[in-house]
Order: C-alpha cells, then structure tokens, then sequence
C-alpha cells in the first residue's frame, strides 16, 4: 500500500489550489470596479477589497485543512466568519505525485510557518484601476491588451512556506499573466517549488552573459536605492512592482539582480518568491549578504534591504556601497 504524501507535499498542493483561487478573486475585484480601497500608513500603502478577500480565502481555507501550521499574512482583520465561496479544499494532484525531499519527509504541520501576502504590488493593481475607470470605478474598462494593464503584470499573490526558520517552498499566482493577448485570453499562472525538488510554472532562463540588468523599486525609491543600483554598474535598470514580480523576473531572465536597499520589505513578500528562486540555485539575502529569518516570531520588517540573484551574488554583494552598509544596519 502506497505511503500518503508528506505534510509539505499536501501544504504546497493545497497551497497551489488556494493561489489559483485567489488569482480569481483579484481578477473578479478589478473587474467589478469597486476596489474599496483604502490607505493603511499613506498613498503609497494601500489595501483593497481584494486585499481583505484573498486574505480571509488563503487563511481559512489552509486553517481547515492544516490545522496546526502557522499562518501569518501581511493585512490586520477582524476576526470574523469566512464566507463558505472564499474557502478552497482542493489540492493539486500533479504536485501530490512528486516525492518530497528526503529532509522534509517528516514534518510536521506544527513545524511550519506559512507568510502570505494576498495582494503583492497592491499599488500597481489600484493604479491600473483609476486608469481604467477614470472618473469613477463604474465605467466600462478597456481591453486587457491595453497599456494600463501593463501595471498588472506587477501583482502576484504570495504564499510562503519556511520551516527552522528557512524559506523551504513557495507558490506564486500571477493573476494578469497573457493579458497581452487581448480579449478571451485565459488569464493568470501559478509558479512553485520546494528546496531539494526544483521549481515549475515557468522556464528557467537567464539573462545573456555579461549583461548585468538590475530590477528595482518603481515607487519606494530614494537615494540609498539609487546609490546601490549604480554601484552595480548595470548595462540597464528595470523600474517595476511587486517583490514577486521581481523574482520572475530573475528567473525568466529579464534581470539579473533585484537591488532594494532600504526598510519596507517584509518577511510575506520575500518568503515564497526566496524559495522558489533557492530551488533553483539562486540567492536572497539582505544587502549585508545575510539570510532572512522566517520564523513565527521574527520582526516582520526586512530592515536591511533586499538584495536577490540568479547568479554571482557575491559580485552584487561586493559593489554595496560602504555608506549604504552603514545606513542599513544588519538586524
């Protein structure tokens, strides 16, 4: 008789079903054009009805199939009743048939922290909308193929998995993804991976030799940031949303570092995209070069900076400026 899947493999093939889901759900909130936005500490941090909805949908729905794991997501709601529509019970049987690694074979569910960040690139989303349904958020939107979805492109859905302090796997849902297509186009792709297995959803590609393209922060900026990226010399800056955005962006070969030296980050952004991008021999540390803590009690803040590669982290690390250093103390 067949053994049954281990905890992580049952966790990430929940994970993927609960992703895919909430995938719906953001598309279903920009559609409607009621955003219900609002400000949590200014203009450039903002939360959505979708933000509260793919929340309330990825807590519950993990909490009742894995009551022991710890799940921490980036909003502060009430504690209320989950509507029975936001709840996802399905799992990924493509997933539940690949062996887990033999490390994590025995976890578990009370081993494992689960970060989620429902709605990553929440600022991009909201500006998409107030183009598309300028004045008011009841005007017939355009067409997906139209330059103000471009924005979506940055929104991702997070959910993260680390035990012993350590991003372990990951899910990413990309919601907009083939809204270049245009009109009937089937919209959105889910990527994953797990440590010791590998990464899926995507092609592994990287960016051609030589060429150093650094992705950074297209509305968190400041001169630290700038600072740091031109330190690195790059060839070309790519000036985009969402930490998830940025890790696709490594490992689909558009750049080959993401540079974020400043506060801001949190532990719900990095967690799902530093598995994924581990899984495939990559590197996300802080900008001092040290691994993120993802434990359920750790401070939630990325207080030194992110900084991610594909490949020759230790060349990125070494053109951090010294000033830089300094100013973004280790934690």
């Amino acid at each position: 008789m067949a053994s049954s899947p281990a905890v992580l493999m049952r966790l990430v093939a929940s994970a993927y079903t609960v992703a895919e889901k909430a995938g719906t759900i953001v598309r279903k909130v920009l559609q409607s054009g009621e955003l219900g936005i609002v400000e949590k500490t200014g203009a450039d941090d903002l939360q959505t009805l979708a933000d509260r909805l793919v929340q309330k949908s990825i807590c519950a729905s993990l909490s009742k199939s894995f009551p022991k794991v710890t799940i921490i997501g980036e909003e502060e709601l009430p504690a209320e009743s989950v509507e029975e529509d936001l709840i996802e019970i399905g799992h990924s049987s493509l997933i539940l048939q690949k062996s887990c690694p033999d490390q994590y074979a025995s976890l578990k569910e009370e081993e494992l922290v689960v970060w989620v960040d429902p709605l990553d690139g929440t600022k991009e989303y909201t500006e998409a909308a107030r183009v598309l349904y300028n004045p008011v958020y009841i005007q017939k939107p355009v067409q997906p193929h139209r330059a103000p979805y471009r924005l979506l492109d940055h929104v991702t859905v997070l959910i993260g998995i680390a035990y012993g302090g350590t991003a372990i796997a990951g899910v990413i849902n990309q919601p907009f993804y083939n809204y270049q297509i245009g009109a009937g186009a089937s919209l959105g792709r889910t990527l994953w991976g797990v440590l010791g297995l590998g990464a899926f959803g995507f092609q592994l590609q990287e960016v051609p030799d030589g060429k150093r393209i650094i992705t950074t922060t297209r509305s968190h900026s400041n001169k630290l940031v700038t600072d740091t990226v031109q330190a690195m010399e790059p060839h070309d800056v790519i000036r985009v949303g969402g930490a998830g955005n940025k890790i696709i962006q490594l490992v689909e070969g558009k750049a080959s570092a993401y540079v974020f030296a400043s506060p801001g980050c949190k532990k719900w952004d990095t967690c799902a995209p530093e598995a994924i991008l581990h899984a495939v021999g990559g590197k996300l540390t802080d900008i001092h070069g040290n691994a993120f803590r993802y434990d359920a009690n750790v401070k939630h803040m990325n207080s030194a900076g992110v900084l991610a590669t594909l490949r020759d982290h230790q060349y990125y690390l070494s053109r951090v400026p010294q000033a830089v250093l300094q100013a973004l103390p280790a934690d």
